[in-house]
């Protein structure tokens, strides 16, 4: 079974505070869901597209892990303190083999 990838693109942060609430909740989230953090912050370099000031990608064991850690009772409790503190897309992609 193919790895899968957590993409959570921020494309605007409304709310430094609620974000930082949200940093702190999400990322023990995603640990305990089975992820690992392979890329997180602003972007390096713009190659194509407009700015976003906060990229994250979290590698998970697959799909149904990501997805999991997603619903997961801990990772709402990181949603529930975002709120509307930003703007963003969260793709899961499978990984190549």
């Amino acid at each position: 079974m193919p790895r899968a990838y957590w993409i959570n693109t921020f494309t605007a942060i409304h709310d430094t505070e609620k974000l930082a609430a949200y940093v702190e909740l999400a990322g023990p989230a995603m640990l305990a869901g089975g992820g690992r953090f392979l890329a997180r912050g602003e972007p390096a370099a713009v190659l194509e597209g407009g700015e976003v000031p906060r990229v994250t990608v979290v590698e998970f064991p697959s799909v149904d892990a990501a997805v999991a850690a997603y619903h997961s009772p801990a990772y709402q409790r990181a949603l529930e303190a975002l709120g509307d503190g930003a703007t963003r897309e969260i793709r899961i992609v499978n990984g190549v083999e």
